[in-house]
């Protein structure tokens, strides 16, 4: 398969959650509280996006598959886009666009404050994500994109706040993301000391 097949067969694919979101809000078919349907798959399938792109890396290394990183930048805005259908769906119905409600949203519960911050970490990433940003950032430009490991902490605990018996879904995102996270530690210390000696 070549290069733009597949980024358009994982482009279609990337939207299919959202499409079912917006055929089961428009046929009625969402269940008895759809706005809580919506913030839950959305939030669930940017999280899922957040840890396929942290995969995109290591799956490269340790299968050789050079075509995977094409598909990094596209999982990553996947990841911003249902963050930003989680958010406006928090904003809509549950907040109704007040500021005032946000900010004592964001005072009284501390899993709203740890999304929302994670949504504003993503921000500047999603902003940046273009070749002519990455041109222009340079070495600058890999250092705030190291950001989405932060953000995506913070998305697990958004989601281990808010569970309240069963976390064992939550549970598994964070040991995955924490996989990750070791696996990038791994790799970014050593050519740190080895930085670090060459000016000893």
């Amino acid at each position: 398969m070549t290069d733009r097949p597949l980024r358009l067969a994982v482009f279609l694919l990337c939207l299919v959650p959202f499409s079912w979101l917006l055929y089961g809000a428009t046929s009625g078919s969402l269940g008895a509280d759809p706005a809580e349907t919506i913030m839950h798959v959305s939030g669930e399938w940017s999280l899922r996006f957040i840890v396929l792109t942290l995969l995109v890396s290591p799956l490269r290394q340790w299968s050789g598959w050079r075509w995977v990183f094409r598909l990094r930048r596209m999982l990553g805005l996947y990841a911003f886009f249902y963050a930003c259908v989680h958010l406006a769906c928090f904003g809509h119905f549950y907040v109704g666009w007040t500021l005032a409600v946000l900010l004592e949203e964001l005072r009284e519960r501390p899993y709203i404050t740890a999304g929302f911050g994670a949504w504003l970490l993503m921000l500047p990433l999603a902003i940046t994500s273009t070749r002519a940003m990455q041109r222009r950032l340079g070495r600058n430009w890999v250092r705030l994109h190291r950001a989405v490991y932060i953000a995506a902490m913070l998305a697990c605990c958004h989601l281990l706040w808010q569970a309240r018996s069963d976390i064992g879904e939550a549970l598994a995102y964070t040991l995955v993301i924490g996989v990750l996270l070791g696996w990038r530690l791994r790799r970014y210390l050593p050519r740190q000391r080895t930085g670090m000696s060459r000016y000893s």
